[in-house]
């Protein structure tokens, strides 16, 4: 017999039968550094991140983390016990419905067994995957599944495992994240490229091209002019870190519909949608940085600094910015400030917009207005918890939007921080990320909404968010 003592950990649960819903099978050998089916003996590594129990067996998941391999065992069994493995390449959501990936039976005469190893990746398509260890005692119909789990390649450090995690949602064939909408997805695309700019990771940058060829029909533009400059910010960055001028072409187009969209209604600035029904933070903060983000990479542009300077000036005077210099979400039908909520992302955009506006135009003064209304945000009891940020709407889930909120908040903070001498934020943006990691992740390292914690629930908003802060945060 092969096996002797295996590591028991904590992480166990037992699935009667598995708890989420099989997907399409994807049982087809994988071939990277070795072939699926290798021989557990010849591993370059063994280590055991998840044992559960069913019937008193035993059934570990082990990864070869230098093979990018893992294979599962059982222990404590009689012969014709089960064991095997389930493989997902969209974090645990799916796995192959139609085969129990090596599976094997102890035979006569053993009291364990094991399988052979199997990839944990796809490199060839681009899929990060997942592994868990499977097994059942003889003919009674209980299963015991471990948790999923990964290897360390492509997540080495706990930023790195993020980005990997937000990736195991991204849809080659959709060039979106699945879990999430249009405009999130734009956000998850900007929390990759930031994190491949600060890191200089080459892992998802296949992603960028993939995602502007696969959605550029309407160049990244829809009835609400927010999303459009969710997606110019994204184009923007992917300019910054490719150079390719398509990025940034298709970032002036949409700067120009947004700004079609700006009258004089309330005295300026421009309208959330194209209904012309509101006026409101978040469309005019990205705006300006928008604007002021091309003109900082156009060689002798003056009309979008002009377009900037001017939709800033109406903003900053619009009321919408209040007496204790956080920002409310809007302006009501007399266009005065309709007291809603208090969004940590409308705190966030604002940092960015004059940070962009302080570098085109020099002016001191904008990084010293940029610092009072960081100041109010980064301490405001309305948007922390034990010091922790949380939004107003984390009393439950905060529906489809609320999720990426904290993400844009922690990436705009970041690059007002990295600008400024000694940078006065980063143990803020730390102790959220350390929150995160410590309270709020899985096996996986998923992210939930809050990050206190616990998990709720994962989606591909909740995942960029984090992966945010952890990025602002380096």
């Amino acid at each position: 017999m092969w096996l002797t003592t295996l590591l028991v950990t904590t992480l166990t649960f037992t699935l009667t039968p598995a708890a989420t819903t099989p997907g399409p099978s994807i049982t087809a050998t994988i071939c990277a550094t070795h072939c699926d089916g290798r021989d557990p003996a010849l591993a370059s590594g063994d280590r055991r991140p998840g044992t559960t129990s069913v019937w008193s067996r035993n059934i570990t998941l082990h990864l070869s983390d230098g093979d990018d391999m893992g294979w599962g065992s059982i222990e404590n069994g009689d012969p014709g016990d089960e064991v095997w493995l389930d493989r997902s390449f969209d974090g645990g959501r799916t796995w192959a419905a139609d085969s129990r990936i090596g599976d094997t039976k102890i035979p006569a005469g053993s009291r364990g067994w094991r399988t052979l190893m199997f990839n944990g990746d796809d490199p060839a398509t681009h899929r990060f995957g997942a592994l868990r260890a499977c097994g059942k005692a003889g003919d009674r119909p209980e299963i015991a599944c471990t948790s999923w789990y990964r290897t360390t390649v492509a997540a080495a450090n706990r930023t790195e495992a993020a980005a990997t995690a937000l990736m195991q949602f991204y849809d080659t064939g959709t060039g979106l994240w699945q879990t999430t909408g249009w405009w999130n997805s734009a956000n998850a695309l900007t929390a990759i490229l930031d994190y491949s700019t600060r890191t200089g990771s080459q892992n998802y940058r296949y992603a960028i091209g993939n995602t502007f060829d696969r959605n550029r029909g309407n160049n990244f533009t829809n009835e609400y002019i927010d999303d459009t400059g969710w997606w110019a910010l994204a184009w923007i960055r992917a300019y910054d870190l490719t150079k390719d001028r398509r990025y940034l072409d298709t970032a002036v187009i949409a700067a120009n519909y947004m700004y079609s969209y700006r009258d004089g209604t309330c005295g300026g600035g421009l309208w959330w949608s194209t209904a012309r029904t509101y006026k409101n933070a978040v469309t005019n903060e990205l705006y300006v940085k928008v604007a002021a983000s091309l003109h900082n990479r156009l060689p002798g542009d003056t009309l979008q600094l002009a377009r900037a300077r001017e939709v800033w000036d109406w903003f900053r005077n619009s009321g919408m910015i209040n007496g204790a210099n956080l920002v409310n979400d809007g302006l009501n039908s007399s266009c005065a400030n309709n007291g809603d909520a208090v969004w940590s992302y409308n705190q966030g955009i604002v940092l960015g917009a004059l940070l962009e506006l302080n570098r085109a135009t020099g002016d001191a003064a904008l990084l010293t207005r940029a610092r009072q209304l960081a100041d109010a945000s980064t301490t405001a009891p309305s948007l922390h918890s034990g010091g922790i940020l949380r939004d107003p709407c984390e009393s439950g889930d905060c529906g489809a939007d609320g999720p990426s909120f904290k993400g844009a908040y922690a990436r705009n903070l970041g690059e007002l921080d990295r600008a400024l001498a000694g940078r006065p934020y980063r143990a803020y943006l730390t102790r959220q990320a350390n929150a995160t990691i410590a309270n709020n992740r899985t096996s996986l390292d998923q992210h939930g909404l809050r990050w206190a914690g616990p998990v709720d629930k994962i989606d591909a908003a909740r995942q960029h968010s984090a992966l945010e802060v952890l990025t602002a945060a380096l």
